[in-house]
């Protein structure tokens, strides 16, 4: 057993070492969100498409996905710091393969998001990204796929990919590094 004084030293030499690695590292205390923002209104989402619905779950998605991963909370228009939308710019289902009887084996549904986040106190832009039809070059660009042949559905690959684009939504909110 070490005697009290040495025992102090020792604990308060670790809890500096760990602190000075930590800060080294560019690593931070806290979450990674934009600490000035408390409240985010999150309107229906519009659509460019003529697929209706979409919106509907996109929105959901966003929504679930700020509540599980960020501090800030959902308000109404006239209560939040900030308003992010969201318009559907384009849904693709493209057929992958076929069977021999030129059925489709494997599908993809992607779907292209443009994304604005403004604050509402100042009118400025916090985030934006409006994406081509390209994959290549969109910054939010979402896919899934699936194969009806195994039972996997059109369902399915939309909530995939709907979850993989608010994700991707939820990280432009994001406190630059």
């Amino acid at each position: 057993m070490l005697p009290a004084g040495l025992r102090g030293r020792r604990l308060a030499s670790i809890v500096w070492a760990v602190a000075l690695l930590a800060s080294g590292c560019g690593y931070t205390i806290g979450n990674a969100f934009q600490g000035n923002v408390k409240s985010v209104y999150v309107p229906i989402a519009t659509s460019d498409d003529f697929r209706r619905g979409y919106e509907f779950q996109l929105t959901e998605s966003v929504l679930t996905q700020i509540k599980e991963r960020t501090p800030f909370r959902i308000a109404k228009d006239d209560a939040a710091d900030t308003k992010l939308t969201m318009k559907i710019k384009s849904i693709r289902k493209t057929v992958m393969g076929t069977t021999a009887d030129n059925d489709p084996r494997e599908l993809q549904v992607q779907f292209a998001v443009d994304v604005v986040w403004e604050d509402l106190r100042t009118g400025r832009i916090l985030a934006q990204r409006q994406v081509s039809l390209e994959p290549e070059v969109s910054h939010l660009f979402a896919t899934a796929e699936m194969a009806p042949e195994v039972g996997q559905s059109l369902t399915t690959a939309t909530q995939t990919a709907m979850n993989g684009m608010a994700r991707q939504i939820v990280d432009l909110m994001e406190a630059p590094w």
